[in-house]
């Protein structure tokens, strides 16, 4: 079974970093887009960063400048370099990826989610 586990959240006081990093398991074909999203309280859930399997990035343009998204295929995993944090950026950070895999059932493309790593930032 296709799983995602992220680590690297905490508390951290404005304008330090932290470096999440999430990995896939299971028996996996191919991952394409890989990302990280955010869900503060009482807002909706956003894209942070993403990358593609060819290595072309995205950012929302609060992140720009600040956070950076790897990938390291060989082990299956996406990474996210937040420096500068801002109070703003606390969340819960969840991983995001579109996988080929397999399941009980066979083989399937499908996107997952990890269980999502809280990320607080105050002084």
């Amino acid at each position: 079974q296709v799983q995602l586990a992220e680590s690297g959240g905490g508390l951290v006081q404005p304008g330090g970093s932290l470096r999440l990093s999430c990995a896939a398991s299971g028996i996996i074909f191919s991952i394409n887009r890989m990302g990280w999203y955010r869900q503060a309280p009482g807002k909706q859930r956003e894209l942070v960063a993403a990358i593609t399997g060819g290595g072309t990035t995205e950012y929302v343009d609060s992140v720009k400048g600040r956070f950076t998204i790897s990938r390291d295929n060989a082990k299956n995993a996406v990474y996210l370099q937040m420096n500068r944090l801002k109070p703003e950026d606390t969340a819960v950070y969840y991983c995001n990826a579109d996988i080929t895999g397999t399941y009980p059932g066979g083989i399937k493309r499908d996107e997952y989610w990890g269980q999502g790593t809280q990320v607080t930032v105050s002084s």
